[in-house]
């Protein structure tokens, strides 16, 4: 199976269907893009390339982004989409790694790529320039067969610690996965559309094939990128629309004064990294029963647990703010467990690493056969996260397993201490890391973005949670260090403190 198959299937049934939006204006219908992508197709085996080479796509949100996807599919290639927020030395390496031949890159981005640009690529294209467009001068062709086990997406960590790994998504896996969401996350009708805000090479691109399977509108805001009030307007213009949006877009949708006419949202999905309660009642007075939340990674993209948008939205369940806490429960079609240092199955209420097998769990990494054995054994994927499952299957997330504060003998999750600290009114985020000391091994350490008192966030620790557990320190800063997808690096954040105490160590 070829995944290209259901955009030229919905080209020949359905071609007068909007298919590609860009701002509010329908910029092109199923029919146009498909024959778009069958001629780009062409051109890309016109340039030599054969059954399984890899071509990167390093460029911002754009309808050409769709296009540049399914026409490396179409063409029986696999697809590299690569973050355009990344160094060229980054993208140069992911370029070598995946031994990528051909890049599409964006106006401008090509000139950071090219002093590093590997040997392996033959051709750096931008997007929208003069070589570019000629290639939709090339004659269609049919779409290539697949088989299911053949790669489709070379989807690369984020990289926070050490290189980033690709891993192996097949057009098997991404099938799973999107009939996962159409299914247990976000019911998609022929005309529903999506709109992309987020990374098409990360979470929001993964939901594309999802819409084109049901012949959906995939909308690029015209800026690319996530404004809130841009993203309002465009809630007004497109009825039944979802999004996905990482926990801090979330909390800028929330806190933007613009008006919102929630009854255009069809659902916005959180993902990315887990929401705070606090963050997901004040997302659930805006917008209502629209929010769900999912819990993956790029090596199980986007199909771990999902709480969905009627489970959330269920106040009246007597365990409410219990789920609300929770990542929700297994997708259908994978297993997870909840495992100790040996891999055996924990009971109810006890945590341990996070394990998954199923579906939409990847093939490996690419060209990483030891890292891949170790991720992998035993048949199940290792995530690196802590969780703990209550008696109801319910999956709250604790911390990565390398985030996790040991002081005095007793196990702290920084999250369950941020949670607490989130409740104060004038908290805007906080994250909690241990700072290494002598005497308890690690102590709590608050970095806090916000204006309240530091004796009024201890009080209310005090209030709520065991006194173990509370903050020994509470830094204040302007911001918390972030990646490009809003997820903050505790590795950055640790590094952060450690310079800022080595003085006084020192002395």
């Amino acid at each position: 199976m070829n995944l290209a198959h259901w955009l030229d299937r919905a080209g020949l049934s359905d071609p007068a269907r909007p298919a590609l939006g860009l701002g509010s204006r329908v910029l092109r219908t199923y029919g146009e893009t498909a024959g778009r992508v069958a001629r780009l197709a062409g051109a890309l085996q016109h340039l030599g390339l054969s059954p399984g080479d890899r071509v990167a796509i390093a460029s911002t949100n754009s309808p050409d982004y769709l296009e540049a996807l399914y026409a490396i599919w179409h063409a029986g290639l696999a697809a590299v989409p690569a973050n355009a927020k990344l160094h060229g030395a980054e993208l140069g390496y992911i370029l070598e790694q995946s031994g990528a031949r051909v890049c599409f890159a964006s106006d401008g981005l090509d000139g950071e790529i090219a002093p590093h640009a590997p040997k392996n690529l033959e051709r750096l294209i931008v997007i929208g320039g003069a070589e570019y467009e000629t290639l939709f001068a090339a004659d269609p062709v049919p779409v290539l067969p697949r088989d299911g086990s053949d790669l489709a997406w070379l989807f690369y960590t984020s990289g926070t610690t050490g290189r980033p790994k690709g891993a192996m998504l097949t057009h098997k896996i991404l099938a799973a996965a999107s009939a996962a969401y159409a299914g247990e996350v976000d019911t998609v009708l022929p005309g529903d559309a999506i709109l992309h805000a987020a990374p098409m090479s990360h979470g929001s691109g993964l939901y594309i094939m999802a819409h084109v399977m049901n012949r959906g509108i995939n909308v690029v805001p015209e800026s690319g990128a996530f404004e809130p009030g841009e993203i309002f307007n465009l809630f007004r213009a497109w009825p039944r629309t979802s999004m996905f949006a990482a926990p801090t877009m979330v909390k800028r949708l929330v806190e933007c004064p613009a008006e919102c006419d929630s009854e255009n949202i069809r659902t916005i999905v959180c993902g990315g990294a887990p929401m705070y309660v606090e963050d997901a009642r004040k997302a659930l007075e805006r917008f209502g029963p629209r929010l769900a939340q999912i819990y993956g990674q790029g090596e199980s993209p986007m199909t771990i647990t999902v709480l969905t948008r009627d489970e959330i939205a269920n106040s009246d369940h007597p365990r409410w703010g219990e789920r609300l806490a929770s990542v929700g429960r297994p997708f259908r079609a994978i297993e997870v467990m909840v495992a100790d240092v040996n891999d055996a199955p924990l009971p109810a209420g006890e945590a341990g690493e996070i394990l998954c097998r199923g579906e939409t769990v990847m093939a490996g990494y690419w060209r990483n056969p030891e890292a891949s054995a170790s991720a992998l054994r035993g048949g199940f994927l290792h995530t690196g996260d802590v969780g703990a499952f209550d008696k109801d299957g319910y999956l709250t997330l604790k911390d990565r397993s390398k985030d996790l504060i040991i002081s005095g003998g007793s196990n702290i999750y920084p999250r369950e201490v941020e949670e607490v600290l989130l409740k104060h009114g004038r908290v805007r985020e906080a994250s909690v890391i241990g700072r290494p000391d002598r005497e308890w091994g690690e102590v709590v350490v608050a970095y806090v973005v916000g204006d309240a008192a530091a004796a009024e966030l201890d009080a209310l620790c005090l209030a709520l949670i065991a006194r173990f557990k509370r903050p020994k320190d509470y830094v204040f800063v302007e911001a918390l260090p972030k990646n490009n997808y809003g997820k903050i690096l505790k590795t950055e954040l640790r590094a952060m403190d450690e310079r800022r105490i080595s003085p006084r160590t020192a002395g």
